[in-house]
């Protein structure tokens, strides 16, 4: 059973805020759509190999903890779990199959949780919403009954 914060997200502004009541307080969700959010929202940290957006390397620029980003809470889960998507790193990506692709992998890998929680993964689906100069990635992911359709722009 999931039980969270609500969140509801806005596209225009392109990011969640938590649900209030008219009394002003917090609503609760009761599905694992904020769970889906968080996950497909924060930002994992990328893994050594993965090629940096910006187009830097360890040999092009010298590392720093944060750009490889990561969720701040990872540091304190004493089994090394990762939270979040690796979906940043499609900021300059090119609209290629192997995008979607890695976009489909990306979203499999964050949602991963779902199948522990519920005995059944994800159900992802992604597709080119939009091609020409500036791509638009369109994604669903179902965990159970409930579902999150999002997009993303990638560099073209």
């Amino acid at each position: 059973m999931f039980c969270d914060l609500a969140l509801q997200y806005d596209p225009d502004k392109r990011r969640c805020d938590l649900v209030l009541d008219e009394d002003c307080d917090l609503l609760l969700d009761f599905t694992p759509v904020p769970a889906m959010l968080l996950s497909i929202g924060l930002d994992r940290r990328a893994a050594p190999d993965d090629q940096l957006p910006e187009g830097r390397s360890q040999f092009l620029a010298p590392a720093s903890f944060s750009e490889r980003r990561g969720a701040p809470g990872d540091a304190l889960d004493p089994a090394g779990n990762k939270s979040g998507s690796r979906l940043w790193l499609l900021d300059r990506a090119k609209a290629t199959d192997t995008t979607r692709q890695l976009c489909n992998f990306w979203l499999e890998e964050c949602l991963a949780w779902a199948e522990a929680e519920t005995g059944e993964p994800a159900a992802i689906s992604v597709d080119w919403v939009r091609m020409g100069d500036t791509p638009v990635l369109g994604y669903t992911a179902q965990v159970q009954d409930a579902s999150v359709s999002l997009s993303r722009r990638v560099g073209g």
